[in-house]
C-alpha cells in the first residue's frame, strides 16, 4: 500500500528541483509567473510549442532538458486546458471543464507524468490566473487518488513502485499565492481523499485477513479522530432480534459484528443522517453457491460498509458540521452444515418473515435488519444505504453509474446533484408496487429474491419493506465499487466509491456553513 507522495505549498519559489512545472491554457500564451520563468531560459515560446505541436490542451505537455538559467534538470510545460466555457467546448464532454472532476483528473494526469519522469523533486508554479484555491486543492486531491496503489502484500516492488518504504517516491512543492487559504482548501479536499483511500484499502484486504471482527476493529480505530464507535457482538445482535443478519452469518465460523459510528458535528436538536452499509466480508453465495470464476472478487462484497467507514473518517477529519450515524453489518456468507438454506423462513428484526429462495441474495437480509435498527434507534432525518447488491445493476447501467433508488424525490435529486459534482455519478431507477408481486411469498410475508427480471429493482423493493416514514435511498454500487475501468484518478482495483458523493451530499444539504471543496 503505497503512500509515498508528499505534497506541500510554498509562498516563495523553492531552490533546486528535478522537475519545474509551469502551466499554460488551451490556445493561450503563458501567464504571469509561468511566463517569467520561461523567459529566463531565453527560448522562443512559439518555436518550442510549434515544434512540439503543443497547444495547451488539458494534460498535454512538452519537456525541456537542462534549461538555461533555471535550477532544474527539466522544465515541463503542462496544459491546463481552456480558460473559459467557449474555448472549452471541444473538451467539455470529456473532462467537464472547470468542475471538481476536471481539476481532479488534471491532477491525476500530472502526477502520472511526474511519476514516470526521472527525479524525486518537482516544483509546480500555480499561477493565480489559471488556478484559484479550489482548483489547486482539487488537483492535489486528484494527484493523491491517482498515486494510490495497494501493494501491501507484494514482497518485491516493480514498475513505478519503490522497494524502500523509507525512500520518498515523489516530493511536490506548489508555489502558490495566499498559502494559508490554499492550505485550508487542501486540508478539506484531503479529508475526502483519506476517507476514499480507507475505503479502497478495506476493499483490497484479502478475506482471510479482514473478517467481521477485524473490520469492526478498523471501524473502532476511528475513535482516534473523534468518532464515537460501538461494536455489537453476536449476543447483542441476538438480543436485538436481528434474525435476518444472523441467518446469513450462520454458515461461517467467524461471528457477525455490527459497528455503529457516530459523528456529532451539528446541533443537539439536529436529526442525524443515517448511513447504512452492507459488510459481507466474503460471499460464496452460501448453499446457492456461486460459480468458481471470479469468486475471489467477492472479498469486495463489503464495499458499502467500506464506503460508510471511509465517509465517517472524512467527516471527522474535516470537522463536518452535521450529525451522522454510520451503521455497518459485518458477516461472512459460507456454506457449511449450519448455513441457512433455500426454503428456510426467517424472522427479521422488524418482525417480517422472509422465505429464503436464494442464499446468494444475502446482502438485502443484512441491510433489512440494519435499516430497521437505524431508524428505530436514531430517528434519522434521512437514511441512505450503500451495497454491492446486485449483478443486475451492472446489466442495466454498466460501470459508469451507481443505481439510485429512493422513496423521496427531493432526496433523489439531492443525491443526483452531489453525484454530478463529486464525479461519483448516480442514475435513478424505477420503483413501484407492481414489483412487489415478484417478491411475494407463498409461505411467508416476502421472499428474498424476485428472480432474473428487474433484479436490482426487486432488491430495492425488498429493502423498502424495512423502511417506514423516513426519506430513504438505496445506492447499488456493484458496478462501480471494484473492478471498474481505470481512470485519471484511479489505477487500483477498488475505487472507494461512495465516500465523495456522500460527503458532497452532506456539505450541500446538512451543514450550516457550506464548506465546498
Amino acid at each position: 500500500m503505497r503512500e509515498k507522495l508528499l505534497v506541500k505549498t510554498s509562498g516563495s519559489l523553492p531552490g533546486k528541483t528535478d522537475m519545474l512545472v509551469i502551466f499554460s491554457a488551451d490556445g493561450n500564451p503563458l501567464q504571469n509567473r509561468g511566463k517569467t520563468v520561461f523567459e529566463q531560459t531565453g527560448m522562443n515560446w512559439k518555436a518550442l510549442t510549434g515544434a512540439a505541436e503543443y497547444k495547451g490542451q488539458a494534460g498535454q505537455h512538452v519537456e525541456v532538458l537542462l534549461p538555461d538559467n533555471l535550477a532544474a534538470k527539466r522544465l515541463i510545460v503542462f496544459g491546463a486546458g481552456a480558460l473559459d466555457a467557449k474555448s472549452a467546448a471541444g473538451e467539455k464532454k470529456a473532462l467537464d471543464f472547470g468542475t471538481r472532476t476536471y481539476w481532479e483528473r488534471l491532477g491525476g494526469k500530472l502526477v502520472a507524468l511526474l511519476e514516470r519522469t526521472p527525479g524525486e523533486k518537482a516544483t509546480l508554479i500555480m499561477d493565480e490566473k489559471l488556478f484559484d484555491s479550489r482548483a489547486i486543492a482539487q488537483m492535489v486531491a486528484g494527484m493523491h487518488l491517482r498515486h494510490y496503489r495497494f501493494d501491501k502484500y507484494k514482497t518485491e516492488k516493480s514498475g513505478d513502485n519503490t522497494a524502500s518504504d523509507e525512500r520518498t517516491r515523489l516530493a511536490v512543492t506548489l508555489r502558490v499565492k495566499g498559502k494559508s487559504g490554499v492550505d485550508k482548501r487542501i486540508d478539506t479536499a484531503m479529508a475526502i481523499v483519506q476517507g476514499t483511500i480507507l475505503a479502497r484499502n478495506l476493499v483490497h484486504e484479502p478475506p482471510n485477513v479482514l473478517g467481521p471482527e477485524q473490520f469492526a476493529h478498523e471501524a473502532k480505530a476511528l475513535q482516534d479522530f473523534g468518532v464515537k464507535v460501538e461494536i455489537l457482538d453476536e449476543e447483542k445482535l441476538e438480543k436485538l432480534g436481528m434474525g435476518a443478519l444472523l441467518a446469513v452469518a450462520k454458515g461461517s465460523v467467524r461471528p457477525a459484528r455490527m459497528a455503529v459510528m457516530k459523528w456529532n458535528g451539528g446541533g443537539k436538536s439536529q436529526q442525524p443522517v443515517a448511513l447504512v452499509g452492507k459488510g459481507v466480508v466474503f460471499d460464496t453465495g452460501g448453499i446457492s453457491i456461486k460459480p468458481a470464476g471470479s469468486m475471489q472478487d467477492m472479498k469486495a462484497d463489503m464495499g458499502g460498509a467500506a464506503a460508510v467507514t471511509g465517509l465517517m473518517k472524512a467527516a471527522a477529519l474535516r470537522k463536518a458540521k452535521c450529525n451522522i450515524v454510520g451503521v455497518i453489518g459485518l458477516v461472512e456468507n459460507m456454506p457449511d452444515g449450519e448455513a441457512y438454506r433455500p426454503g428456510d423462513i426467517i424472522t427479521a428484526m422488524s418482525g417480517t418473515t422472509v422465505e429464503i429462495v436464494n442464499t446468494d441474495a444475502e446482502g438485502r437480509l443484512v441491510l433489512a435488519d440494519l435499516l430497521w435498527y437505524a431508524q428505530q434507534t436514531f430517528k434519522p432525518g434521512v437514511m441512505i444505504n450503500l451495497a454491492t447488491l446486485t449483478g443486475a445493476i451492472m446489466v442495466a447501467l454498466g460501470q459508469d453509474y451507481a443505481g439510485l433508488f429512493a422513496n423521496d424525490d427531493r432526496l433523489a435529486s439531492q443525491l443526483s446533484a452531489a453525484g454530478e459534482v463529486s464525479g461519483e455519478k448516480l442514475w435513478r431507477m424505477p420503483m413501484g408496487v407492481a414489483y412487489d408481486r415478484l417478491i411475494k411469498s407463498r409461505f411467508a410475508d416476502i421472499k428474498n429474491s424476485g428472480g432474473r427480471f428487474g433484479g436490482a429493482i426487486t432488491a430495492a423493493q425488498f429493502l423498502q419493506k424495512f423502511v417506514r416514514d423516513v426519506p430513504w435511498a438505496h445506492l447499488d454500487i456493484a458496478g462501480v465499487g471494484f473492478a471498474s475501468p481505470a481512470s485519471d484518478t484511479n489505477r487500483a482495483w477498488a475505487s472507494g466509491f461512495g465516500v465523495a458523493v456522500l460527503d458532497q451530499f452532506l456539505q450541500d444539504n446538512y451543514e450550516k456553513d457550506n464548506c465546498e471543496t
